[in-house]
């Protein structure tokens, strides 16, 4: 399929990946869907990696939810008002977050990158990312072990 310029003029488009960039939170994200590439007015998706051994900053999403798929790897996550939470979400499951839920996922494998396809119901690239640095301290990350 071919997008033309009269397809973009109706409200369809077929977009590929843009150049990586490197998130407030601390990830790599090639967008794809989102206000500043296709205009979109309540959605945003793109593609997340996190190379191997990294984590994010924690930070939530103000007024917005995400849902991820994770289509390689291994990921972990902290998350709740102060991170007493632990989950981990492998290639072939989904992960919801609401709205302005403090989170910090990171990388599990120290060799293989996570990659993950990432919706969100803001549909700016950054907007609503929400740094949450004095929450980084607390973090048990014995959870993460095993």
């Amino acid at each position: 399929m071919s997008a033309g310029s009269d397809t973009e003029t109706q409200g369809f488009r077929v977009v590929h990946e843009s150049a990586p960039f490197r998130g407030k939170q601390g990830h790599i994200y090639r967008p794809a869907v989102s206000a500043e590439a296709v205009g979109a007015k309540a959605l945003h998706m793109q593609l997340l990696e996190i190379p191997p051994g990294e984590r994010a900053h924690a930070h939530k999403h103000e007024s917005h939810e995400t849902a991820i798929y994770v289509l390689s790897g291994v990921s972990g996550c902290f998350w709740g008002e102060r991170l007493e939470n632990h989950a981990i979400a492998g290639a072939g499951e989904f992960v919801y977050i609401a709205a302005d839920v403090p989170h910090l996922p990171y990388n599990r494998s120290q060799t293989e990158p996570v990659t993950a396809v990432i919706a969100r119901t803001d549909p700016n690239e950054q907007e609503s990312v929400v740094l949450l640095p004095h929450l980084e301290a607390g973090v048990d990350w014995s959870k993460a072990e095993g």
